[in-house]
């Protein structure tokens, strides 16, 4: 008697503009590539849905999540089997100037994004995406919303302390690109100064596909 075959994996990545994709015209950005690097692996390789949404903060995902969860089954009683998550770069904004209050105010980024987090890892095994740096020369962003590294630092160490006490990977992107230098990573930003460039979601795409983490839960080869 032949065994069944396992159904692929099916993977939610969802987040804000840089899980959807945006300022890549070439490439449609890092969940897209790796969209169609497991087409190109095959049948058995995982199905990625893309959830991006732009300017969505961590209550903007936290509020959509189940709902999104329940529908990309696919199978009849199915669900889906992995979670990437990319939040907080929109929550950490101070609004209207440098010096205004932020997005989403430092001490309810913390309450949401454990909650949001505890949330993910009840329905699925869990990864978390951090955010890539931004070019604070170029601000304020649509004119009102001033990002700056100094708050982005904040929020992601509060992200990664977060995830590491609920036991969920953090791929630290802000660290690991601004360890490149900032001649670097700035090249691989749009012109304003928030979103990468084809050039920068070509490397975010390398740096996520060959993190250990999301290799082993994915089952991918590099």
């Amino acid at each position: 008697m032949t065994a069944a075959i396992a159904p692929p994996l099916r993977v939610i990545a969802i987040g804000d503009s840089s899980v959807y994709g945006y300022g890549d015209p070439e490439g449609g950005g890092w969940v897209e590539r790796l969209r169609r690097h497991c087409m190109a692996a095959g049948p058995e390789a995982p199905v990625i849905y893309n959830l991006g949404v732009r300017g969505d903060g961590t209550h903007q995902v936290a509020r959509r999540l189940s709902t999104e969860f329940a529908c990309r089954g696919e199978l009849r009683n199915r669900q889906p089997d992995r979670l990437l998550i990319s939040v907080g770069i929109n929550d950490s904004p101070r609004v209207g100037k440098p010096e205004g209050r932020n997005r989403l105010p430092y001490d309810d980024f913390c309450l949401e994004f454990a909650s949001l987090m505890e949330k993910a890892r009840s329905l699925a095994p869990t990864l978390c995406i951090g955010m890539v740096p931004v070019n604070e020369a170029a601000m304020p962003f649509a004119e009102v919303l001033w990002y700056s590294l100094e708050e982005q630092r904040r929020y992601r160490t509060a992200s990664r302390d977060i995830c590491d006490r609920f036991g969920i990977p953090y791929l630290d992107l802000l660290a690991l690109w601004e360890s490149r230098g900032s001649s670097w990573w700035q090249a691989r930003l749009s012109t304003d100064g928030l979103h990468p460039n084809s050039l920068g979601y070509a490397d975010l795409y390398a740096d996520i596909q060959t993190w250990e983490p999301l290799q082993r839960s994915l089952g991918l080869a590099t």
